[in-house]
Formats: structure tokens, sequence, C-alpha cells
């Protein structure tokens, strides 16, 4: 089984390919990278490196959201562009779940969050089991910062680039490391083959971008 895996929902983007569970390769992507005209490229490059053909690849997988609006379009569409070319199953991911799979805390319990801006986060809380599994606390939604950290009571470990600014009024022990903070194809990679194995798999036509909030413009119209 080879992945192709896209993590494109933050500024900081990247590719990675993998044999069933082992990497192979990871890239990561400049912003300018990010765009239609400029991933499938990178793509292309990708493959050439480790000296696969497209149609070598069984398995698409892709961060389905929150994140960017623009980041997210674009890794989803091209997702799904190359999974339809060369007949390669498809899954997608949502992006906070991705986060809390890298955190290192021996936590049974993980928040992670994201920015969603005008003082908003994007959080989750999920449980972790037997290898690394895990399951859904408190689904995706959107949440005032302030509000957010007023609830935390120390039992979950905290992880995200939600975090960055409120560092110093997380609970003591339990802030993952920034470095874990941004989401990796790599992880994208990994949690797929898992679901692959599960039997999970997603309809590449109904495979979209979850962006969880409306835009700016669209706030303002409504």
């Amino acid at each position: 089984m080879r992945i192709l895996a896209l993590e494109t929902s933050l500024f900081t983007g990247s590719i990675a390919l993998a044999s069933a569970g082992e990497l192979v390769f990871q890239q990561h992507l400049p912003q300018e990278q990010r765009t239609a005209q400029t991933l499938a490229p990178a793509i292309a490059a990708a493959l050439r490196q480790v000296d696969w053909r497209p149609s070598d690849v069984n398995l698409v997988a892709v961060t389905t959201g929150p994140g960017s609006f623009t980041g997210l379009r674009v890794g989803v569409t091209t997702a799904r562009t190359f999974s339809y070319a060369v007949g390669a199953a498809i899954l997608g991911i949502n992006t906070l779940e991705v986060i809390a799979r890298q955190v290192s805390l021996p936590s049974a319990e993980i928040w992670a969050v994201m920015d969603a801006q005008r003082g908003d986060l994007f959080a989750a809380r999920y449980s972790r089991g037997e290898g690394a599994r895990l399951s859904e606390l408190v689904s995706t939604y959107i949440v005032p910062r302030e509000q957010w950290l007023a609830r935390l009571d120390g039992t979950a470990a905290v992880t995200g680039p939600g975090l960055k600014g409120c560092e110093l009024r997380l609970p003591e022990g339990r802030m993952e490391r920034a470095e874990h903070w941004e989401p990796l194809a790599e992880t994208v990679a990994a949690m797929a083959w898992e679901l692959h194995r599960q039997g999970v798999s997603h309809d590449v036509w109904q495979l979209v971008p979850e962006y969880f909030r409306k835009s700016a413009a669209e706030e303002k119209l409504t």
C-alpha cells in the first residue's frame, strides 16, 4: 500500500509518501506551494524523488479542516483529482485529530486547538486508548479563546497552534512541546494507513473541506 498524504490546512503545509506504515518521504511546503498551480508540480517532484509513478499510489489522504479556506480547498481538490486520475482510494482526516495524534505527553485526554481568528479557537477533545488510537469526546467547535482557557481543569494535555500567545496561562505540565503543534503529512499518512486497515474509505465525489465557520464576507451578509 503506497500512500500520498497532503497537509495544506495551515500556512506551513507538507507532503508525505509512505509505504504501508513506513514513511518514505516528507517535504514541508512554503506558502507559495499551496496553490492549485504549484501543489501538483510539488507532488510530481516528490514522486520522482522516490521513483514512484502516479499510478503506484493506492491511497490518497488529506486534511479536510478546520484550517485556512484556501489551503483546505486546494488540498482537498488536489487530493480528489489525483485519486480519480489514478484510481486510488481516498481518505479525509480532521486537522485537529492529526494534531492530537502528535502529542507525546502521557495523557489520557487531549485538547487540540487552532486559531479561528477574531478571538476564537477551533477546538476538539479526544481520549487516547491503546496504540495511540483516539476517540472523540468533544467534536470540533468554535469557542472564544477566553472561554476555552477558563474551562481548562488540568486533566488533559493541550496542543495546537491555537496556543500561541497564551502559553503562560496553561496548566503546568500539560502543554505539548511547540514543535508538535503543527499538523504533519507524515501523521496524516500514518493515520490513513490505520484507517485503511480498518476498512474505512471515503467517496471521492463526496469528500469536501470542512471549514466549520463562514468566511468573514459570508458572515457580513447574514
